[in-house]
């Protein structure tokens, strides 16, 4: 049995999940049983109440323009709790859609300008008749480490007051194909376009998240030998 629990909030998961970005889940639940923790999972919908007190870390996933259409209109009666659960500095994994409806705009493929939460300071512009596709590596220049994925979008993302990225651009396009930066990092919050889903390829991520989760909940907790354990890949 394990010895800690963490409860994952699973945002839209029924709407939001066009490249397999629940995958992200099943990374967690392998890493975390490498950390003597075991992840329970409930989506939050339409409709849904989201209590950030009720959950200890989250995935908000991508989707297309039109499910992410819908998710923009019904994302206005969770904001004060997505707002509290970001600030309080709970994990947050974000991506393509995901992170996208947490600034403060994006620019649809039809040129509408869809709303997003503006808890973080990013907007999203589109890319005419073009998108980004193909694989991409990044260094994070905090931690020196490599990550590797899947780019496929056809938003480009600007960073704004507070944020950092992910990592710099190696090889691919990144967050704009312009300023060689990919994803986002606020607080405990982490912003990407990898697919893949990214946590198999990156089990570093996955540990810096399941640590913020296991710090914020278990606060007295000795965690020297989670911070100690080296993750590897799942292939």
């Amino acid at each position: 049995m394990a010895k800690y629990h963490l409860h994952l909030a699973h945002l839209y998961g029924d709407l939001l999940n066009t490249y397999s970005d629940v995958g992200n889940i099943i990374a967690l639940q392998y890493y975390a049983k490498q950390m003597d923790a075991d992840i329970d999972v409930k989506v939050i919908s339409i409709d849904n109440d989201f209590n950030p007190q009720d959950f200890d870390l989250a995935l908000f996933g991508g989707g297309q323009d039109y499910e992410q259409l819908v998710v923009s209109k019904d994302l206005p009666n969770k904001k004060a709790g997505i707002d509290k659960f970001i600030n309080d500095g709970k994990p947050l994994l974000a991506i393509c859609g995901g992170y996208q409806l947490l600034g403060h705009y994006y620019i649809g493929a039809d040129g509408e300008k869809i709303p997003g939460l503006g808890i973080l300071d990013h907007y999203t512009l589109s890319q005419d008749n073009h998108r980004f596709i193909g694989d991409i590596t990044i260094k994070n220049e905090e931690s020196n480490q490599e990550y590797h994925g899947f780019e496929n979008h056809n938003g480009r993302t600007f960073l704004g007051k507070g944020e950092r990225p992910l990592g710099k651009v190696i090889s691919g396009n990144g967050n704009n194909g312009e300023d060689h930066t990919e994803g986002a990092i606020y607080k405990n919050t982490y912003c990407s376009y990898f697919h893949g889903p990214i946590l198999t390829r990156n089990g570093e991520i996955a540990k810096k998240i399941l640590l913020a989760a296991l710090e914020h909940k278990y606060p007295d907790a000795d965690l020297s030998s989670q911070k100690a354990l080296k993750i590897k890949p799942t292939f």
